[in-house]
């Protein structure tokens, strides 16, 4: 992999994911964006080997830039680099080109051990994602119902909840649904690791809800991300 696009608008995501690339492909160059239109522009210049896309950027659906990254240079690996990890995410990326799909909460050698299963031919899957596919799969091939996608449902239905949060709450919220790690969090608002951990805790309790997927979806709603 000689040339790798990494997609993502929160720079201490970026940098990791960078890391994770250069850690999997030594020399390899690096262009970075941080939009779908700064992706596209990039795209445009140049030929990719590898394309990493996060799902959740400013100006349009990572999916889509997917589809067009898949459409302009077939010959690019495409794998997403998210925090999302439910299944209308999942399957929407798979079935735009993404040849694998990572989370970005794993550690950054986890990460680039996964990247290099490229070159042997293997899908790069978090094992949360491979145990939803084969969920899905065993679900199909016995009959059963699919899995009810996120898209599926009415989202306004459920109120946002956000009104007994703190203003730090709010900052960790905003911060951890776009991908940041607890340390990430901790060197951006100057606090340690383990009250980072205690927000995270208060804020899960306040929305009732378990996951970074929950919490990003949550925070988009609340007009944080």
């Amino acid at each position: 992999m000689k040339r790798v696009l990494i997609v993502d608008d929160l720079p201490a995501a970026l940098a990791m994911v960078r890391a994770a690339v250069l850690e999997a492909f030594a020399g390899a160059v690096c262009s970075e964006a941080d939009s779908v239109a700064s992706a596209l522009e990039l795209l445009a210049q140049a030929r990719f080997d590898l394309a990493l896309v996060d799902l959740g950027l400013p100006d349009g659906d990572g999916v889509d830039l997917i589809a067009r990254v898949a459409l302009a240079q077939p010959g690019c690996l495409i794998v997403v680099a998210t925090i999302y990890d439910d299944d209308a995410h999942l399957f929407r990326a798979l079935q735009a080109g993404a040849q694998g799909y990572l989370l970005k909460d794993q550690p950054r050698d986890w990460l680039a051990r996964q990247l290099r299963g490229l070159a042997q031919g293997q899908p790069p899957l978090s094992p949360a994602i491979a145990r939803r596919l084969l969920r899905h799969f065993r679900g199909t091939s016995s009959g059963g119902e699919r899995p009810v996608a996120a898209s599926d449902t009415d989202a306004s239905a459920e109120p946002a909840r956000g009104d007994e949060l703190t203003g730090r709450e709010r900052e960790v919220l905003s911060l951890l649904a776009q991908g940041a790690r607890s340390a990430d969090i901790a060197l951006t608002l100057g606090i340690s690791r383990h009250t980072v951990g205690d927000h995270v805790k208060n804020i899960y309790r306040k929305l009732e809800i378990g996951s970074r997927a929950e919490a990003a979806l949550r925070a988009r709603r609340l007009g944080l991300i």
